[in-house]
């Protein structure tokens, strides 16, 4: 059995069933977390659970349950699943009415559902020689900084990446880069990590401050500014951060290498203090 938890309860996932009315099947009307799971244990845990109340906040919707209870619920499910290292997603939409309406009625009660997922396997090619990614222009909406379930546009603007044999898509909007399909950026210039500042144009990411924290511990001037996708391509190394993969180098942008062409000094640096982090983690150390 895949357990899943649905509405309060844990059940297989083929016995899960969700209404064809659910708002967030209909109008994509819902927010999602993805949480790392190591040792059975939620990481980073906190700042996930604050960016889902402030994504709900943002949409209008009240927090099914309280934080105690979130943990209650994704522990069973993860002990239920077989812990290890793992992640879970979970999803709350404002649930199912009587009629397809996009006037939003008041009294719904949502939906919350959530799932395992099982961990990335290692990319050695990727920590080797980086990532080629592309520059394309950025289609979403703008309320980015919201984690809505809303994600065709970035859909479409992966599967465009994935056409052009790229890792990933790093968007731009009127000259600025933003952020990728699903990764936040972080450019090294010197002794200095430069990241665009949060707004409605990025969602603000859990890991990417985490690696911030990290860079700063390990002696790096931290700048929160715009950054020209032209001047991108002259930083020393280039860094994308997401919750599953934590941190992956890039070595070229479109057909332009960055820095010498391959992971840099700086990446291997972070590489080893985030495993460090991940260590005391695994130890118990808050």
């Amino acid at each position: 059995m895949t357990p899943v938890f649905l509405n309060g309860q844990i059940m297989s996932r083929e016995e899960a069933r969700i209404s064809p009315l659910d708002r967030g099947f209909l109008f994509a009307d819902a927010i999602y977390e993805v949480i790392p799971i190591f040792r059975s244990r939620l990481f980073l845990w906190s700042e996930h659970y604050h960016r889902l109340e402030r994504s709900l906040s943002a949409i209008g919707l009240v927090n099914p349950y309280s934080e105690a209870e979130w943990r209650h619920h994704l522990g069973t499910l993860i002990e239920k699943a077989g812990g290890g290292d793992l992640a879970v997603y979970l999803q709350v939409s404002r649930g199912a009415e009587e009629v397809r309406d996009h006037h939003i009625s008041e009294g719904i009660a949502p939906t919350v559902f959530a799932m395992t997922l099982p961990p990335l396997p290692s990319d050695p090619a990727l920590e080797q020689t980086g990532a080629r990614i592309v520059l394309l222009e950025d289609i979403r909406w703008h309320r980015c900084d919201i984690k809505s379930t809303a994600l065709l546009a970035n859909v479409l603007l992966r599967h465009e990446a994935d056409g052009k044999g790229a890792f990933e898509a790093l968007l731009v909007r009127d000259g600025w880069v933003t952020e990728g399909t699903s990764s936040n950026v972080i450019a090294l210039k010197g002794a200095t990590l430069t990241t665009p500042p949060d707004g409605p144009q990025i969602l603000p990411g859990v890991t990417r401050e985490l690696v911030l924290r990290l860079g700063a511990s390990e002696g790096f001037s931290i700048r929160r500014e715009r950054i020209r996708a032209d001047e991108l391509l002259k930083a020393d190394e280039v860094w994308l951060t997401s919750t599953r993969r934590i941190l992956a180098p890039v070595s070229q942008v479109d057909d332009h290498p960055i820095g010498s062409g391959r992971p840099g000094p700086g990446y291997r640096r972070l590489w080893l203090a985030w495993l460090r982090h991940l260590n005391a983690f695994a130890a118990g150390v808050p």
